[in-house]
């Protein structure tokens, strides 16, 4: 004898499925294994946001945030092939309005909103439309600095 699942019961899963699977995909910065993972929260001290720079060394695109000016702008940070750590702003000055940000594709950093497609090596060197607003940054022993004033000017965007 099999038991029978109730057809509503079917149904109201599978809607809850689809709704996760919706709500991840509209988190900022969204890891689609890590469901609702979101930035690291990043605290200034001595006007700069530090992070281990052992964090990057796997390729992969880190996302962080920062409170400012009542806002919480959010960035991200990977090391290149070419060993450059390169910085940015989760937005962009087309996109922003839809506070959806970027995801990574490989090589390459994705709009979550339109789908246009950004090389690595472009992170942090090209700025306008699309592209990942630039965010500068630099490398201090062993951790990556980015002064609070540089992230503050990126608040527009959040």
């Amino acid at each position: 004898m099999s038991v029978k699942t109730p057809d509503y019961l079917t149904r109201i899963a599978c809607a809850c499925l689809t709704l996760a699977f919706l709500l991840t995909l509209a988190q900022p910065s969204h890891a689609l294994l890590g469901l609702f993972s979101g930035p690291t929260s990043l605290t200034p001290a001595d006007g700069a946001v530090s992070f281990p720079l052992a964090d990057l060394q796997d390729g992969k695109a880190h996302f962080y945030a920062v409170a400012t000016g009542g806002k919480e702008v959010r960035f991200f940070a990977v090391k290149t092939a070419d060993g450059r750590v390169r910085t940015a702003l989760d937005a962009c000055d087309v996109c922003y309005p839809e506070k959806k940000g970027y995801r990574q594709e490989g090589d390459f950093m994705v709009c979550i909103n339109c789908g246009r497609k950004f090389h690595l090596t472009m992170v942090g060197d090209v700025r306008g439309g699309c592209n990942p607003s630039p965010l500068a940054s630099h490398v201090a022993g062993d951790a990556v600095r980015v002064n609070v004033a540089d992230i503050a000017a990126g608040a527009a965007f959040f």
